[in-house]
């Protein structure tokens, strides 16, 4: 049975593209699941401290993270030590007939000042944890008071400035913006790419050759008048050599093809060769350089082969000589020849 090849081109860059909206869609979902679920905003923008308002409140409110203009701050005598280094310094401040420790980060504190007029910090409320029960007992022990005693007249809450962690909070929310206006931009591209074939960069590749609808068009005909040579995901016309490809797109006029060759890849585990893979590679003029999906020994021979009957002038097969005619063809500055070498290199 005779295949239909009529717009295979524009079909399967369609295709393609559907499959491609998925990894953005499902990321962009992950976000916004992540900023329902997590006070990535109340990071952004966190609750005012107000004094009418109990600190249990703020932690159990889901989110605990607070911005306070603080006045009047004693320093207490003690510190806050994480992996050996001083991580904060504890400063007491009464509010609303209530004792509030706040933990002030060294710089904002300047390293222990013994009284702080006012302060402006961005921190964390928190349930007394380890630390915290000792600094009341070391309080109680410098006042000559119970355990139970201080505990009535000082918070069970207390706000931390270094639990902020500004830095490590600049830099994930930068990566969560950056990564999801990638997403979002990938998808938006793919849509288009979808509605309107010609704008994919495989289709604009085009345009170094002339107009790119107008070849799209004639390698769209010449395909749908069945290829002259096809193997599973490369096909080639009259005057197109063209590759589709799961997630690969390129056509490329073969008057254009100024060099090709087959690339082997041994794999193997330890001493134990279980498998050799070929792509094809091809060069033409104005730089444009593509590396074909692995295919077939046989299948990438056979194409080599009729492009090299069907363009006389193509160089066939990796050596240095060839790649001196094409960088000199392609007028490559000598860096540019190294950075070649490199990309066609066989090791």
């Amino acid at each position: 049975m005779t295949k239909n090849y009529e717009h295979s081109i524009s079909g399967h860059i369609r295709r393609m593209y559907r499959k491609k909206l998925i990894s953005p869609m499902i990321y962009l979902v992950i976000l916004a699941s992540l900023w329902l679920l997590l006070p990535l905003s109340d990071i952004l923008f966190p609750q005012r401290l107000e004094r009418m308002r109990p600190l249990d409140a703020y932690s159990q409110s889901g989110s605990s993270y607070i911005h306070a203009n603080l006045k009047d701050l004693y320093f207490t005598g003690y510190t806050n030590t994480l992996w050996g280094r001083t991580n904060g310094y504890y400063y007491y401040v009464l509010q609303e007939k209530q004792c509030i420790v706040v933990l002030l980060s060294p710089k904002t504190c300047e390293e222990g000042l013994p009284y702080i007029d006012s302060v402006s910090i961005r921190g964390r409320v928190l349930l007394g944890n380890t630390a915290y029960a000792a600094l009341l007992d070391c309080l109680a022990g410098d006042l000559d008071w119970t355990r139970e005693g201080i505990s009535q007249k000082v918070n069970a809450y207390f706000i931390s400035e270094p639990a902020y962690k500004l830095g490590l909070t600049v830099f994930l929310l930068a990566v969560y913006f950056l990564t999801g206006a990638y997403a979002l931009v990938r998808l938006l591209l793919d849509i288009v790419y979808i509605c309107i074939p010609i704008f994919c960069p495989a289709c604009r590749r085009l345009g170094l050759f002339g107009k790119p609808s107008e070849l799209l068009a004639q390698a769209e005909t010449e395909l749908a008048t069945l290829p002259q040579l096809a193997t599973e995901d490369m096909f080639i016309t009259e005057h197109y050599f063209i590759i589709l490809a799961s997630c690969e797109v390129a056509v490329v006029p073969i008057a254009e093809i100024i060099w090709i060759y087959k690339y082997s890849t041994l794999h193997k585990i330890l001493w134990y060769h279980f498998s050799i893979s070929y792509t094809l590679h091809i060069t033409a003029n104005k730089h444009l350089y593509i590396q074909c999906p692995e295919n077939m020994k046989s299948d990438i021979d056979g194409i080599i082969d009729y492009l090299a009957e069907a363009n006389h002038d193509i160089l066939v097969g990796f050596n240095e000589e060839n790649r001196i005619k094409v960088c000199n063809m392609q007028h490559y500055r000598p860096n540019m020849q190294k950075l070649l070498c490199f990309l066609h290199h066989k090791h």
